[in-house]
């Protein structure tokens, strides 16, 4: 499918009214958080990113939390935040190849491999434009053993890249978010672009391979209302990229945040994207910019902010994940990583906005410029009995010397929802991840 014309835009931004929440967000704190990692030689070059949740079908306070680390891999920690498994990242194919880059990661529950029902944690790897897939053995992690093995296909090709040639240009997999409907989907983002990719999981002699279902293109450049374009703020050659992203897993709705743009909420109907709806614009959303060449940055004009951005997203718009309850009602949490914040929307209706949350130091320190999130509604054993926000911090501490840390913090949902001056939902009963098909 191709990106829509600029005409539709305009009147989707003209057209945009959200519901007006609290002014000033409210703040939480975390309970747990996982060991920082470090961005150099010494830490391997480990950098956190996104996390997913594996809930345990038996205990689900055994339940674990799997994160990605770009060039590390990934890691696999339980809900104490004790690390579990390390998993490494492919190493280059020959010595001018890039390897592996570990970037998002989400969880389909009961795929049909080599005959047997299996629960897989799915990545996006940056680094070779793979989608990756381990399997995850309940028996292993009842044992207190590594619980996760590869089982992606050998022949698993790339998926925007026409080559390996292409692969190593690095215009390659980015964002990644995983569903079911009778079968298995990833939808992929591509990094520097604004193209999106819908991909069928596939049983290849077991193991886990993949066709490509739709592709859709987002918009580059965008009709503002006072007749002007707009192209959103990016280095020469790049173009608004997404990469956090979540499906409602039961309405089958692919929410979508575009770093410089916004939130998209997109349907999924029969294997395909339907045409895409903003819901919110980032604050810096029609603010004319130039790049600086020697700094390589892009350099906001404020003072001439035409005034057409969102009030609740500050660029990045980032981290996706949807909070489930009855009857189509719940949550689509966004983050927003220019103001450390997270911005609460109604999942039913028109996306209402409800308000916004900080997480702040408390028994661990606050969440910073946040990447990947995940929730859960489900009880996750005594120290999470009303569900689960994991959320990336961008900036552990405390720091160790000059080194910048990395790593995961873990929320009670009900601290989440009790902060609100209406609180928010709390509802561990109506949805089970683990049977949403």
């Amino acid at each position: 499918m191709s990106a829509f014309a600029l005409s539709t835009l305009t009147a989707l931004a003209t057209a945009l009214t959200l519901t007006t929440g609290p002014t000033a967000p409210v703040t939480v704190t975390a309970t747990v958080e996982t060991p920082a990692v470090y961005d150099d030689e010494a830490g391997g070059n480990a950098d956190a990113d996104d996390p997913a949740v594996w809930v345990d079908p038996e205990n689900p306070g055994r339940s674990i939390v799997i994160g990605t680390l770009k060039e590390a891999g990934l890691d696999v920690y339980g809900l104490d935040g004790r690390r579990l498994q390390h998993i490494a990242a492919p190493q280059a194919p020959d010595e001018d190849a890039e390897p592996g880059r570990f970037n998002n990661v989400d969880i389909v529950y009961g795929f049909e491999l080599d005959g047997e029902k299996t629960d897989l944690a799915l990545v996006s790897d940056r680094g070779r434009d793979r989608i990756r897939a381990y399997a995850i053995d309940p028996a292993a992690v009842a044992a207190g053993k590594p619980p996760l093995k590869d089982v992606t296909a050998a022949d698993a090709a790339p998926v925007f890249a026409a080559d390996e040639a292409g692969v190593d240009d690095q215009r390659t997999s980015y964002g990644l978010t995983a569903f079911t409907d009778d079968d298995a989907y990833v939808v992929v983002s591509q990094r520097e672009e604004t193209r999106l990719r819908l991909l069928q999981l596939k049983d290849d002699d077991g193991r886990v391979g993949y066709e490509t279902e739709d592709t859709l293109d987002l918009p580059a450049t965008f009709a503002l209302p006072d007749g002007t374009d707009w192209t959103p703020c990016a280095d020469p050659g790049e173009n608004p990229q997404v990469e956090g992203m979540a499906v409602d897993l039961e309405e089958h709705v692919l929410y979508a945040a575009q770093e410089a743009v916004g939130l998209w909420r997109i349907d999924l109907d029969d294997e395909e994207f339907e045409d895409p709806e903003l819901v919110d614009r980032v604050r810096e959303y029609g603010t004319p910019w130039t790049y600086d060449a020697e700094e390589e940055e892009c350099v906001l004009d404020t003072d001439n902010d035409p005034g057409f951005g969102g009030e609740h997203l500050s660029a990045d718009a980032e981290g996706v994940t949807i909070y489930h309850a009855e009857d189509g009602t719940g949550y689509v949490l966004a983050s927003s990583q220019g103001d450390d914040t997270f911005a609460v929307y109604e999942r039913d209706g028109d996306n209402g906005y409800l308000g916004s949350f900080a997480v702040t130091d408390g028994a661990t320190d606050g969440v910073r410029h946040s990447d990947g999130s995940t929730v859960v509604n489900v009880p996750l054993g005594r120290s999470f009995p009303k569900g689960l926000l994991i959320t990336h911090d961008g900036e552990a501490t405390p720091a160790d010397g000059d080194r910048e840390g990395t790593n995961f913090k873990f929320v009670r949902w009900d601290a989440v929802a009790g902060a609100f001056p209406e609180p928010l939902t709390v509802d561990t009963d109506s949805f089970d991840p683990r049977d949403a098909d």
